[in-house]
């Protein structure tokens, strides 16, 4: 006669559904599959380790190839940031130039940005209009030729000075 020997103690696992009804179903995908319920389990839970552990080295590679990928994108994004700093502060230059002259001969456009700035406000006074141009304050030739542009207008009557606060009047 042959001794039934007990199950190991130590390898069981208990699973405690939300509801019985959760059981039943896990029960019923089981015995579809010929295979009693903690088999299933067993090979429902191994299958997703399995997986995830053969993914993770994977997306890890993908992570860090991402992450270096970002780290190059940013430092060109910077320096390309840089570069059209020095394109828009040398391009101001340039366009202010004619006002900069005092015995300049000839046509000098005004500077857009100006006008638009001062039609669209009304009125303010010359630091807003510093900061909405995008001047910084230590820039006393661009200053300058905005202050000439400013004393042309009012020359035309389409801007009037008071007190420092600039009003568009035409």
């Amino acid at each position: 006669m042959a001794t039934k020997t007990l199950p190991d103690q130590a390898r069981y696992t208990y699973v405690y559904h939300p509801s019985r009804d959760h059981k039943e179903r896990w029960k019923k995908i089981a015995a579809k599959a010929h295979v009693p319920l903690s088999k299933f389990i067993i090979a429902t839970v191994d299958g997703v380790v399995d997986e995830k552990e053969e993914m993770a080295p994977r997306h890890m590679r993908e992570l860090e190839s991402l992450k270096n990928e970002n780290k190059a994108l940013r430092e060109d994004l910077t320096r390309k940031n840089i570069l059209i700093e020095r394109y828009e502060a040398e391009l101001k230059r340039y366009r202010a130039a004619p006002w900069m002259e005092a015995d300049f001969k000839g046509i000098r456009p005004l500077n857009e940005d100006l006008v638009t700035i001062l039609k669209t406000r009304g009125s303010m006074d010359r630091m807003q209009l510093l900061e909405a141009l995008g001047i910084d304050r230590r820039e006393t030739d661009l200053i300058k030729a905005l202050n000439s542009q400013i004393e042309a207008l009012e020359g035309f009557g389409m801007v009037r000075a008071e007190r420092g606060i600039l009003q568009w009047i035409a």
